[in-house]
């Protein structure tokens, strides 16, 4: 896109690149960006920089997409989302330099729990470069955190998803 250009929002506009329009229109194959999850709740889905979710099939009023995760995700053909792939893929590969320049981002210091005292970290104290002393990795309030699903199993939500994201 480019400086002038008109984008428009129809429920059949012409497939060209920052247009927005119902997913039921757009064909098997575009990239589409910016997607709803209910009809009128506005984009909430493929949002971040240089991502893109692909357009699968259409059946049965859903629209399948597989969204950058790998996941495959059904979603109602009466939502909207945007033509074309976000911009500014390199995003990702900035490399920020030093801790002030993270700091004017407004990110604060992250500080180890291997660095910290023992009463404010299960993996705090020692002498050096001390191991982690337990076998699960753990929150600073001891909550085992790895290798276990954290997303809720009786969601509602869940039967939308046909195939979770490969790690």
């Amino acid at each position: 896109m480019k400086v002038g250009d008109k984008i428009i929002t129809s429920e059949k506009a012409p497939f060209k690149s920052g247009n927005r329009m119902k997913l039921k229109n757009i064909p098997q194959g575009m990239l589409v960006h910016n997607v709803e999850l209910s009809p009128g709740s506005g984009g909430k889905m493929v949002r971040s920089a240089g991502s893109g979710a692909t357009v699968l099939a259409s059946d049965r009023g859903y629209v399948q997409l597989v969204m950058p995760s790998s996941e495959i995700r059904m979603v109602s053909e009466e939502c909207y989302a945007s033509v074309g792939q976000l911009s500014n893929m390199e995003h990702s590969s900035i490399v920020l330099g030093k801790a002030g320049r993270s700091r004017w981002l407004g990110r604060r210091p992250k500080v180890r729990g291997s660095v910290k005292n023992p009463v404010d970290h299960p993996y705090g104290g020692g002498e050096g470069k001390q191991g982690r002393g337990t076998r699960r990795p753990k929150t600073a309030t001891g909550k085992v955190t790895g290798g276990h699903k954290t997303r809720n199993k009786k969601k509602k939500s869940g039967k939308f998803i046909m195939r979770r994201r490969m790690k």
